[in-house]
C-alpha cells in the first residue's frame, strides 16, 4: 500500500478548483471517511456552504471577492467556512445592515433558516425599516449608526447592493424559459444552454435568479452547509 501523506491531498487540491470526498479517499489509498478527515486538519481548505459541505476546495486567499467569497460554477465557498459565519461578518462589515433579499442576492442561496438562528443566537440583531427587517451589528452603538444609514436612503430598494449584477426583464425572462424547457437544470447548465445569446448571460446573473425567485428546488441545487 502506498503510503498516505498530506502532501498527497495538496497535490489534489492544486490539481482541482473542488473534489468530493471520494477524490480524497482515493488520493489516500481508498481510505476511511475517519482517515480522510484525519489527514484534511494537515492542509489549508475550505468546504463548500451550499450542497451540504459536499465539494472542498484549496484555501487560496487571492481567489475570494470582496465579499469574502468564491465560486466554482454553482458551488459556494466562504472564507468564513460556514453560512452562518459569512453572514454574521457581511452584517458587522456593513455600512447600513443587509436585508435578508440583500444576502441572498450575494451568498445566492436561500438563508432564512440560518439568518434567524443567527438573530436568535444573538450575534446580529434586527430592526424594520422601510417595511422589511434589516440584520445589524449587535452593539448598540454600530446597530444604530447602521439603522441611520439605512432611514437615509430615499426608499428600500435604493441603492442596489454594490458588486451585485443588475438583472434585467429579458434576463429574468430568458432564465425561466430555459428552466421551463429544461427541469432540473442547475445554475451552470442554465449558462450552458444560452451560450451565444445576446447580450451574454452570465453565472452571476443566473445565479441572483435562481436565489430571488426561489428556484433551488427546481434546479435541484443542494442544501446549505451549515456546520
Amino acid at each position: 500500500m502506498a503510503k498516505r501523506s498530506a502532501e498527497k491531498l495538496l497535490t489534489l487540491f492544486e490539481s482541482n478548483e473542488v473534489v468530493e470526498i471520494k477524490d480524497i479517499q482515493s488520493a489516500l489509498d481508498n481510505a476511511s471517511r475517519a482517515t480522510c478527515f484525519r489527514y484534511l486538519q494537515q492542509v489549508p481548505y475550505h468546504r463548500s456552504y451550499n450542497y451540504n459541505g459536499r465539494y472542498y476546495t484549496r484555501k487560496d486567499p487571492t481567489r475570494y471577492d470582496r465579499f469574502g467569497l468564491f465560486s466554482y460554477e454553482d458551488i459556494f465557498f466562504s472564507r468564513d467556512k460556514t453560512l452562518g459565519e459569512t453572514i454574521r461578518r457581511l452584517v458587522w462589515e456593513s455600512e447600513a445592515g443587509w436585508t435578508q433579499r440583500e444576502l441572498q442576492d450575494v451568498l445566492r442561496v436561500r438563508v432564512q433558516v440560518v439568518l434567524l438562528k443567527t438573530f436568535q443566537q444573538g450575534k446580529v440583531d434586527r430592526e424594520k425599516a422601510h417595511g422589511f427587517y434589516v440584520y445589524l451589528h449587535p452593539d448598540p452603538a454600530v446597530c444604530g449608526a447602521q439603522l441611520k444609514r439605512r432611514q437615509a436612503r430615499a426608499s428600500f430598494e435604493a441603492p442596489v447592493i454594490e458588486g451585485a449584477p443588475e438583472i434585467g426583464d429579458a434576463v429574468i425572462i430568458q432564465v425561466l424559459l430555459t428552466l421551463l424547457h429544461h427541469r432540473g437544470a442547475k445554475a451552470a447548465d442554465i449558462v450552458r444552454y444560452l451560450r451565444g445569446h445576446s447580450p451574454p448571460v452570465t453565472m452571476a446573473e443566473v445565479g441572483v435568479v435562481f436565489v430571488r425567485y426561489d428556484l433551488d428546488n427546481i434546479g435541484k441545487k443542494g442544501g446549505v452547509a451549515t456546520c
